[in-house]
């Protein structure tokens, strides 16, 4: 068995691009619950690389959660910070998305779908240029 390495702000990265990679493949599949589902963990792995990068001593207690890491997010990143406040907010709305498609019977749209990951490419893009521009 390998022994696991601890994640870096590089490693989120290249999982959150893996994610949206699987949420583009979905869509086009017509997997609209699955695109949400791997759309949402592309952002909140690019929210974890964010944050890892810009707020290193962070203690990972405050980010073990999905509701935590997206508070860590707002107050340290989008309040006065470099991410513009559209990106936390959705954030919110994609991962309410990913709850209402991984959690309920109830559908999820092909329209909600598509949002969701046009939303996870702008955010991960959005990262990508602030935090690990070359």
């Amino acid at each position: 068995m390998a022994v696991s390495q601890p994640f870096t702000p590089a490693s989120y990265m290249a999982k959150a691009e893996r994610a949206l990679s699987g949420a583009r493949i979905l869509l086009q599949n017509d997997d609209n619950e699955g695109a949400c589902n791997r759309a949402y963990y592309a952002m909140f792995d690019a929210a974890h690389a964010a944050l890892l990068a810009v707020v290193p001593d962070l203690p990972q207690t405050s980010i073990k959660t999905h509701r935590g890491l997206i508070a860590a997010f707002g107050k340290h990143l989008v309040q006065g910070g470099p991410v513009a406040a559209a990106f936390g907010a959705s954030l919110n709305k994609v991962e309410r998305l990913r709850l209402l498609a991984d959690y309920t019977g109830d559908p999820v749209t092909i329209a909600d779908a598509t949002w969701a990951v046009s939303q996870a490419e702008a955010f991960v893009a959005a990262v990508r240029l602030s935090f690990f521009a070359d």
